[in-house]
């Protein structure tokens, strides 16, 4: 474990000075987890695979702003910084693209969504949940991840997607609704089939 910790922080150091072996060894190791990170947020390969490479630039441009002595594990720390600039480039790249946001304000009639279990949710596996998410439109994907994956409050959310309050509550809320559509088609179809 001590190995490790200093590996991390000599990349780090090494990555402070413009290494470009560090900044290989760097890429390498945390690639993967944004991809992940990335992919939530578009559906295309190619898409995540390049707000990927964008927050890479920004994590080697911004690495000197990282401060690896607040406490804990330094990979851990790492990450938690590097997750930040991988949703915050995946949320620029939106707005870039003229992502239009559904701003209506959440009404009575999408607060009654009902919040049942579907039953056979238990039966989907990892990648068929994300497969599902995937195919929600992008704005509700987008409110979807921010909220129920990255944490953020609808305040947020407003506040990063420049819309309302109200309007993030019923992007969520729509996204949810159609989200149960695709689970609940998808497991119908498996019990039928």
């Amino acid at each position: 474990m001590t190995r490790e910790i200093h590996q991390i922080s000599t990349l780090i150091a090494g990555c402070c000075k413009n290494d470009r072996n560090s900044q290989r060894d760097l890429y390498y190791l945390l690639h993967d987890y944004a991809m992940k990170i990335s992919y939530r947020y578009f559906s295309r390969v190619e898409d995540a695979e390049e707000l990927t490479n964008e927050s890479f630039i920004k994590l080697f441009k911004n690495i000197n702003q990282f401060d690896s002595r607040r406490g804990g594990e330094p990979e851990a720390l790492l990450k938690g910084w590097f997750k930040r600039i991988v949703v915050n480039t995946c949320i620029d790249h939106l707005r870039r693209t003229h992502l239009k946001l559904v701003s209506q304000e959440i009404s009575e009639e999408s607060e009654t969504f009902a919040d049942t279990q579907e039953s056979g949710i238990d039966k989907l596996m990892y990648n068929e949940i994300i497969e599902a998410v995937r195919k929600l439109t992008p704005v509700y994907r987008t409110v979807f991840n921010l909220f129920v994956i990255e944490g953020f409050s609808h305040e947020e959310i407003s506040s990063q997607l420049n819309i309302s309050v109200g309007a993030s509550k019923s992007n969520l809320s729509k996204a949810r609704h159609n989200l149960r559509k695709i689970i609940t088609q998808k497991t119908a179809y498996r019990i039928y089939v």
